[in-house]
């Protein structure tokens, strides 16, 4: 499981005033948490994953950083997950494509696919371990991003914040990362853009990850 151009973004962009507790879901190999425990020093966060081998990948990388004290992995699915803990901010860059033809390789399968009822689920799921002041963050395509906002607003969820992810400027958005919450907020909305030209990217991209990135 490669790391992607949505999870790094997810994880750069979100943002929660001091988060306690932070809830990955589905982390793969733990870009997304590890790049969290960076940006909020004062955090614990918890992973969730599904499929064993990118749990283990993800628990090594844990093991070998420096955050190692603020990270821990499940390998279990989110539906069978529990915790005491209320979660400040959960983030989950989710399989999105619903009734598409599968992908023939079964793990990379799971990762990219979802049932119907899927995002329906992580909704519910994520508003019950979510605090009071509690955010839950999603990067998906705008299909699956205007279902999870309708799922929100019918439990008392409101939607906070959208950013909207172009690969340039002459592009339509083809991803948007969407926050939601318990509390009522006036809505923000943004653009983002990935290139400027051919392979060269924004200076916006260049700034939000060089924190990250070996290369900026």
């Amino acid at each position: 499981m490669k790391i992607n151009t949505d999870g790094v973004l997810l994880a750069a962009s979100v943002f929660h005033h001091q988060p306690k507790y932070i809830l990955d879901i589905g982390t793969g190999t733990g870009v997304i948490a590890l790049m969290l425990a960076q940006r909020f020093p004062q955090a614990i966060i918890e992973a969730v994953e599904i499929d064993e081998q990118a749990a283990e990948t993800a628990k090594m990388n844990f093991q070998l950083s420096v955050f190692k004290d603020r990270l821990s992995v499940n390998n279990v699915a989110i539906e069978q997950y529990n915790s005491r803990k209320e979660f400040d901010l959960i983030v989950s860059n989710p399989p999105f494509f619903v009734n598409d033809l599968k992908n023939e390789e079964k793990r990379k399968g799971i990762a990219r696919h979802a049932d119907e009822d899927f995002f329906e689920m992580l909704v519910h799921k994520s508003k019950s371990m979510l605090s009071e002041n509690g955010k839950l963050c999603l990067i998906l395509p705008l299909k699956q991003a205007a279902e999870v906002e309708k799922t929100g607003a019918r439990i008392g969820l409101s939607v906070s914040e959208k950013i909207y992810i172009h690969s340039d400027e002459r592009k339509p958005a083809f991803r948007v990362i969407i926050c939601l919450g318990q509390q009522r907020t006036n809505l923000v909305e943004r653009d983002f853009y990935i290139y400027e030209s051919l392979k060269v990217h924004t200076r916006a991209y260049q700034d939000l990850l060089k924190d990250f990135f070996l290369n900026y």
